[in-house]
């Protein structure tokens, strides 16, 4: 099962290390590769600290070494790509991703909620030139995505509520949704509809139009969008065109995993 829920963020008990090694493997994920003292300063800690952990990564091959810089080893992939094949929505909607990206010509995503976020788990783009302004594996905001309005909509109360409180409702760009109530409102017309929509709400000339994918409870489990920049997602396709394809596919993905 997907865990939609935030994680506890008053943990009682935490291992300090691995929250440190973790600190510098999101740091250097930002980046091409960097140095001790550049990572020491960007995580508030000493050289020394940094680079004890750094060489217990570079042992273990999660990063590796070039000179006196270091960056993210490919071991990392393997075990993204491990945890993906092993999703039973990505296996049952991979499929149905080359084909709406081929039907539409645009960007088809596959995202699930994890820890209160939205989490690109496939991208599938019918133009190897036309990249979208993420990439998988990336998470994301709930809130200004159509695919984690999708999710939102498809939450209990309670979970969000906490995924509200949680992770809040930051401006990505000046269409983004940040007051509850508006949000509230959206999120009920997405339950009427059954579609969801972001209109350049997290990247500014991208418009994305997805559907969510639900359990026997009618809770949500994941969601799938087709994205494209403004000047190809015009109003009339992503109002008239795309939702029917789209929901459609998300209703084939529920009967190959819950064989309605």
């Amino acid at each position: 099962m997907t865990e939609t829920r935030p994680e506890d963020e008053r943990p009682t008990r935490v291992a300090k290390t691995t929250m440190t090694s973790f600190e510098i493997v999101e740091a250097l994920s930002e980046r091409e590769s960097a140095g001790v003292s550049e990572l020491a300063r960007e995580v508030g800690l000493a050289k020394g600290t940094v680079h004890k952990h750094l060489s217990t990564l570079h042992r273990l091959n999660y990063v590796v070494k070039d000179g006196d810089s270091y960056r993210l080893g490919l071991r990392f992939l393997g075990l993204g790509v491990g945890v993906r094949k092993r999703l039973p929505i990505y296996r049952r909607a991979r499929g149905h991703l080359e084909h709406l990206a081929e039907a539409t010509g645009e960007v088809a995503n596959l995202m699930v909620p994890e820890h209160g976020y939205g989490a690109y788990v496939r991208t599938v783009s019918a133009d190897k030139g036309y990249e979208p302004p993420f990439h998988e594996g990336e998470r994301v905001h709930l809130h200004a995505t159509a695919g984690g309005k999708a999710i939102l909509a498809y939450l209990s109360a309670d979970d969000r509520e906490r995924v509200m409180e949680t992770r809040g409702l930051p401006p990505l760009t000046e269409n983004t949704i940040t007051d509850r109530s508006a949000l509230g409102t959206e999120l009920q017309s997405i339950r009427d509809r059954r579609a969801a929509y972001d209109r350049e709400e997290h990247t500014e000339g991208w418009r994305c139009v997805a559907a969510p994918i639900t359990d026997p409870t009618d809770a949500a489990i994941g969601a799938v969008s087709i994205c494209g920049s403004t000047e190809r997602m015009t109003r009339r396709r992503t109002d008239a065109d795309i939702p029917g394809i789209i929901g459609s596919a998300a209703s084939s993905i529920e009967n190959k995993l819950f064989s309605r």
